[in-house]
């Protein structure tokens, strides 16, 4: 096992953060890395450019897709309870879907589809649910008002293609699907199951879909470039990703939450579902999040999908070892767990200037990681 140099880390997170805060593309960012008992908490800027005041481990940021493996893992608590099977059909809860036809984005009707998507496909990116970005821009404000309004609008609308045959990324859709079976099921709404099974147990104070007064506060604003200079990207009010409503529970996008808490919940992902003394998923359950399930026939390369988060699968991977996972958000945050060095690593930041997954700070942090590791 590698084992981190915390002075090299401290130099080489100081190095990309200045690197970013040079080319304006962020008011402020959060880093946290930990291997055993060595950790490294480091925060630079201010919440905007109007604000002094500075970031820090309980500055909330937008989480964005950084939601998604959340709700893989209230997934699995439902699967170690024998509440739903990855292998049911949506159909089986949701039985709007049970006739759903496979139609293209010019409105092609191509028929049943051969299988129903399944809780699986759900979590994978291959139910053809949400994945088409002309379908997700012909959405109305109706349509994403409430869980229920975006549902009956992707049964309405199709799927995207055969479950199963293709995996092409599910920002919103699949996840909401997921989250609708799950307050079917425990009869509660989603955010509250959350707080039970996951925030509560993991000591995460500050994730919530909607903040309180104070929280908005300490909410890092959106960054973005104007004319190559630092600019504020309005948000829609009382929206955390995009115009959805926070009272709309998104499972793929919606929460907020801040360096200290989300490090806690990916402490607990790396402890195979353990979280201080509770057992939150058992390991054998746990396990299926970070095997790959998505077959490399249909997503070649070093990167497949576990359940909510991205496996790397090849050694031709840069920086990372095979077996980590983690995803990214939209705004631009990342994270991974290095399950053979018992390392896990967080970055917050909230901007719009250079993408979600595979963002150029993002990768700047996993190098900057791995070029601290000493054999």
């Amino acid at each position: 096992m590698k084992q981190l140099d915390l002075q090299l880390l401290t130099q080489n997170i100081d190095q990309i953060a200045q690197y970013d805060f040079d080319r304006n593309k962020i008011f402020g960012s959060a880093y946290y890395v930990c291997q055993g008992q060595t950790a490294l908490t480091k925060c630079y800027g201010t919440l905007s450019s109007q604000s002094d005041l500075p970031i820090s481990d309980t500055t909330l940021f937008r989480l964005a897709s950084m939601t998604k493996p959340i709700t893989a893992a209230a997934t699995l608590i439902m699967v170690d309870r024998g509440l739903l099977s990855l292998d049911d059909p949506i159909s089986k809860y949701l039985p709007g879907f049970s006739n759903i036809h496979v139609i293209a984005a010019d409105g092609s009707d191509l028929g049943r589809p051969r299988w129903q998507p399944l809780i699986r496909d759900l979590l994978t990116h291959t139910s053809g649910i949400g994945s088409d970005p002309l379908k997700h821009q012909a959405m109305t404000a109706e349509d994403k008002q409430t869980l229920d309004s975006s549902i009956e609008y992707y049964i309405c609308s199709g799927l995207d293609f055969e479950p199963g045959s293709q995996q092409l990324y599910s920002g919103v859709g699949a996840f909401d699907v997921m989250v609708k079976i799950i307050e079917l099921i425990v009869g509660t709404d989603y955010l509250t199951f959350l707080k039970q099974e996951i925030f509560t147990p993991c000591g995460m104070e500050d994730t919530t879909f909607e903040p309180s007064p104070q929280q908005w506060q300490r909410l890092a604003a959106i960054h973005t470039n104007i004319d190559g200079k630092n600019a504020q990207q309005a948000m829609p009010a009382d929206c955390i990703f995009e115009d959805y409503p926070c009272t709309h529970y998104l499972g793929g996008a919606g929460l907020v939450s801040t360096l200290k808490d989300y490090s806690r919940f990916a402490k607990m992902l790396l402890n195979n579902g353990r979280a201080s003394q509770t057992q939150l998923i058992s390991e054998n359950t746990f396990r299926l999040m970070n095997t790959p399930h998505v077959p490399e026939t249909i997503m070649p390369g070093a990167e497949r999908w576990g359940l909510g988060v991205r496996v790397i699968t090849e050694d031709s991977y840069p920086y990372l070892p095979v077996g980590t996972f983690g995803w990214s958000g939209a705004y631009g945050s990342h994270f991974w767990m290095d399950p053979k060095n018992e390392l896990i690593a967080v970055y917050m930041k909230n901007s719009k200037v250079d993408g979600g997954a595979g963002n150029e700070s993002a990768r700047k942090f996993e190098e900057a990681v791995c070029r601290s590791m000493r054999s």
